[in-house]
């Protein structure tokens, strides 16, 4: 299946290191990569049909550092939706003058909500499908942007809607705050004072971040495979809907922990 990459963070942050070493699971992952940088009420989106591993835009990525507080990417596996440019995560939409980014892992099968006339797929995959359909629901509940807190309730309960369908592991997030959902598999890990040095899994790339932060920085690393070798990956455990805050992750007791 396809593979998510998620950063929060409480400042401006380049994802240049996360990013090499995700890119390189593109050999696999060959039928398209996208990542979506949120710039204040702005978003940067760069997609591409060809493989991260080839694509002079995958290669542009992991030498320009653009820095956001809110950055998704995707490498794609197809399953559903041919390979082309319409199909290719994340996918934009705007909400009560917000855009919204999404990227989704999984297979859905047989699911075909009825869609309104704000919110249709262009592509044909089972992902902007369920995207659609959640920005739908949500305009539904909410006649205008709710707090992170009644948004992450509303989609807790809108999960039990699409997960019978099959595997719905998602990163979604609209320049406040990210949601990460797992069906089956994802990871985390929060970086924060004091920094150390990391090393990627997938290439021979190493960092010390302490060189590169101040005390105050906070950065949260959500993806589908931990990247690197020596820091403290945190598995989600399947059913969980998380929310990354501020380069945090809202716990217990802030915010509803869905399992």
């Amino acid at each position: 299946m396809c593979q998510l990459l998620g950063l929060n963070a409480n400042t401006p942050t380049d994802l240049v290191f996360s990013f090499t070493g995700f890119a390189q699971r593109a050999v696999e992952h060959k039928d398209g990569f996208g990542i979506g940088f949120f710039e204040g009420p702005g978003v940067r989106l760069f997609v591409d049909d060809q493989s991260a591993h080839l694509s002079p835009v995958a290669q542009m990525l992991r030498t320009y550092p653009i820095k956001s507080r809110h950055i998704i990417a995707h490498i794609r596996k197809a399953t559903q939706g041919r390979v082309a440019l319409e199909n290719t995560h994340p996918f934009q939409r705007e909400l009560w003058g917000r855009y919204w980014v999404f990227a989704h892992n999984g297979n859905l099968t047989h699911f075909q909500p009825k869609l309104h006339a704000a919110f249709h797929p262009v592509g044909g995959t089972d992902s902007e499908r369920a995207f659609c359909w959640l920005m739908q629901e949500l305009a539904k509940n909410h006649a205008s942007l709710p707090t992170v807190e009644a948004l992450t309730e509303t989609l807790a309960e809108l999960m039990p809607r699409i997960t019978p369908h099959g595997t719905f592991n998602f990163l979604l997030s609209n320049g406040e705050a990210l949601w990460a959902h797992c069906s089956t598999k994802l990871h985390y890990v929060l970086r924060r004072h004091p920094f150390t040095a990391a090393e990627l899994r997938d290439d021979d790339v190493q960092i010390d971040f302490a060189r590169h932060t101040t005390p105050q920085d906070r950065v949260a690393v959500i993806v589908t495979e931990p990247l690197t070798r020596n820091e403290a990956w945190q598995a989600l455990q399947p059913g969980e809907l998380a929310v990354f805050k501020e380069g945090e992750r809202l716990m217990r007791g802030r915010l509803p922990v869905v399992t």
